[in-house]
């Protein structure tokens, strides 16, 4: 898996579309949330979009962006269904974690996490804090990840 980062306008129209079209197919179709999946934070000039193209389809995606004065942040995380259980998820993430401490070297990282995917968080650092939460009719945790070179 080769992993591609590029700010929203150096996205071609081919990567967009995969982008936003396997965005609204997992977020919305497959998880039956209806909720407006694009967003200002996709095309804000720091955003980076973390993906990884295979064959005109798109297999893995993040995004990584400056959240508040406080934290950077891992979003919209996903495998596309045929890519799953491959382990294509941690080098995901991993490399979205990298991708922030490189943006943003004084910040710690924060997600918002689908409560299902704690211990996988976990596993890569990641701490809960707060209490859970529903977000669009799904259990969400915040987590945060020290940034530990600070």
């Amino acid at each position: 898996m080769q992993l591609v980062a590029k700010v929203f306008s150096e996205l071609n129209t081919p990567e967009l579309f995969a982008i936003m079209r396997t965005r609204v197919d997992v977020f919305v179709v497959e998880q039956q949330c209806p909720y407006p999946e694009l967003d200002d934070v996709d095309c804000m000039a720091t955003t980076q979009h973390l993906y990884w193209i295979a064959s005109q389809q798109l297999g893995a995606y993040a995004r990584c962006y400056n959240k508040n004065e406080q934290y950077s942040a891992i979003g919209r995380v996903l495998i596309e269904k045929s890519q799953r259980g491959q382990g294509f998820a941690a080098l995901l993430v991993k490399e979205a974690i990298q991708c922030c401490f490189t943006h943003w070297p004084s910040k710690d990282i924060y997600i918002g996490a689908q409560t299902y995917l704690l211990s996988f968080y976990q596993s890569l650092g990641f701490q809960c804090t707060g209490e859970p939460y529903l977000e669009d009719g799904i259990e969400h945790q915040d987590m945060i990840l020290k940034n530990r070179s600070v």
